[in-house]
């Protein structure tokens, strides 16, 4: 039976997985800011799922994961599918840095813990839900777009800093292209809009079989190879945005 802690589990992808995680037979540690919905999810699976309720962006976050990690018995993946975003063409400032703390400072913070206890317990999976987003800058997006980079160079660097030091530590990082999630809900209709039931079913693929990287899905694939052929003066002059 896997043990796998989820941060960001209350709605979204995150709360999709867990249930998944749930008909798996998996035991789940859930934990997000709502506490409501926490609740409700283990109201599911009271004997498979233990919760906990934190904010990445606060600086006690760390000191709840290992509580809940502690009532779980262990961690063996540790998936990060916690995460905010929104179309900002009017670059107001709030938008711009409450994005930068949860999507950079509370990323960090909480893949930061995640690494040093699988680093203490003999290794582990430490999967993140990132974008497509972080292919290239997306105007209607700007600070969320260069989260997602971040988040992806981050990954990369912690990939490369386990193997240098002998850490038996897999990493994947999962982007998935537009999702039919609350996060897009206030912005309205977005081109290719995936289901979540069905990204969060190729997510549980995912952990079953980690992969170092994988987009979701295939037209999204094609889609992030074309992005990066465009020369950047090119790209500078695209409108990429929700539909109208």
């Amino acid at each position: 039976m896997k043990r796998i802690v989820i941060a960001g589990a209350t709605s979204g992808l995150g709360l999709e997985t867990a249930r998944l995680c749930i008909r798996e037979g998996w035991r789940v540690g859930a934990a997000g800011r709502w506490l409501e919905a926490l609740e409700a999810l283990r109201a599911e699976a009271p004997d498979q799922v233990e919760i906990e309720p934190l904010d990445v962006t606060h600086e006690d976050a760390p000191e709840r994961l290992n509580r809940l990690i502690e009532r779980l018995g262990g961690m063996d993946i540790y998936l990060h599918s916690s995460g905010i975003g929104s179309r900002n063409t009017d670059l107001r400032p709030n938008i711009e840095l409450e994005t930068l703390r949860t999507n950079g400072e509370g990323f960090v913070r909480m893949i930061v813990a995640a690494f040093h206890y699988f680093r203490s317990h003999g290794g582990g999976h430490l999967a993140v839900i990132s974008s497509i987003a972080g292919t290239k800058g997306l105007g209607a997006a700007p600070a969320y777009s260069a989260t997602k980079r971040m988040q992806n160079t981050y990954i990369d660097a912690l990939a490369q800093l386990a193997r240098m030091e002998g850490y038996e530590i897999r990493f994947t990082d999962i982007r998935p292209g537009f999702v039919a999630t609350p996060l897009l809900a206030k912005d309205g209709d977005y081109p290719m809009l995936m289901n979540t039931e069905k990204v969060a079913r190729k997510i549980m693929q995912v952990l079953r079989k980690p992969r170092r990287r994988v987009v979701i899905d295939r037209r999204y694939a094609w889609l992030v190879f074309g992005w990066k052929l465009i020369p950047q003066g090119l790209w500078e002059r695209l409108k990429i945005r929700k539909k109208e």
